[in-house]
This record gives C-alpha cells, sequence and structure tokens, in this order.
C-alpha cells in the first residue's frame, strides 16, 4: 500500500483559540460592562423622555434625579460591573410613576397655602392663600414601565449589532 500523505492546516483554528484566549482575558468582560452601562444610560435618558412627554412635573427635580450622577440618582455597578441598578431617590417618584390618592386616607380636603399667578397655582408655605384640595385618585404616569417597553423592543436589533461587532472583532 501507497502512503498516503494528508497536510492539516490549523493556522487559522490557531488564531480562533488565540482571539478566545484574548476574549476571555477580560476583553469581552469589558465589552459587556459597556454595554450594560451603555444599556443603563438609554433606560435613564428614555425615562427623561417619558417624563417631558407625559409633562409629569413642573420642577426639574425628579427629571434630573434620571441622570448619571444627578442630584438623588441611583446607579450601583456590582457582581464585577455585570450588574446595574438604575434609579431615583426622589421621594415622589413613585407617587408621580404609579398614581396615588391626593389626600391621605380619611381626609375628604385639605387646605394647600399659596398663591395663584395666571392658570398656575405656586405653593406658598405660610401663605393665607391658597385652595382646597377634595380626595381623588391621580392615575400614574407609568413613565418607568414605558421607559422599559420602548428599550425592550428596541433591545433585539441592538444586541444583534454589538454581537456582530464582538464576531468581527474577536473572531473574523
Amino acid at each position: 500500500m501507497a502512503g498516503v500523505k494528508i497536510n492539516f492546516d490549523f493556522s487559522e483554528v490557531a488564531q480562533f483559540l488565540d482571539k478566545m484566549k484574548q476574549a476571555a482575558n477580560g476583553d469581552f468582560k469589558r465589552e459587556l460592562t459597556l454595554l450594560l452601562e451603555d444599556v443603563g444610560l438609554n433606560l435613564l435618558s428614555t425615562i427623561e423622555n417619558e417624563i417631558i412627554r407625559h409633562k409629569s412635573i413642573d420642577t426639574r427635580k425628579l427629571l434630573e434625579s434620571f441622570k448619571k450622577g444627578g442630584n438623588e440618582n441611583v446607579w450601583e455597578m456590582s457582581d464585577d460591573g455585570l450588574t446595574l441598578e438604575v434609579g431615583t431617590n426622589v421621594e415622589y417618584a413613585k407617587y408621580v410613576n404609579d398614581g396615588h390618592w391626593m389626600n391621605s386616607p380619611g381626609v375628604a380636603m385639605r387646605f394647600v397655602p399659596g398663591i395663584w399667578v395666571g392658570d398656575s397655582f405656586v405653593y406658598t408655605p405660610g401663605a393665607k392663600t391658597g385652595m382646597m384640595l377634595k380626595q381623588q385618585w391621580i392615575e400614574g404616569k407609568r413613565y418607568i414601565e414605558n421607559a422599559v417597553k420602548i428599550l425592550e423592543k428596541m433591545m433585539p436589533e441592538t444586541l444583534e449589532d454589538i454581537i456582530q461587532k464582538w464576531l468581527n472583532q474577536y473572531f473574523l
């Protein structure tokens, strides 16, 4: 029987394995951390847009709290940067989002001191003028839920683009 010589070229396999080692040595984890941070920033931005769209507030306190590093903002990364918690510590944010009763339970009406400037009421502690508020339910604006839904619709295409970028960078 005549000898058969077969040559295998493993250079591409070796390059692939080298790239896998490079990705495993922190590059990929850094990319995931950047992706997570980008998703968090997009969520905060989308929440801000929803607050503005719904005209949920008259002051900037709530809006400013949905910026990374903003007053009363929540931005916590953990598990080596792969878990991100975003939000706000503004006390009334939950009421604006979820809805609330105008007065405390059992209180039919309450006086709020202030003055009227045109069609706008300006809360003024200690003022002798003001308005009486009847008990009623104020519907929530659901700006957080709306922002999450918007982001969920965008995520498949965004993730597909990012994964393709990673494949091109590490494996092609």
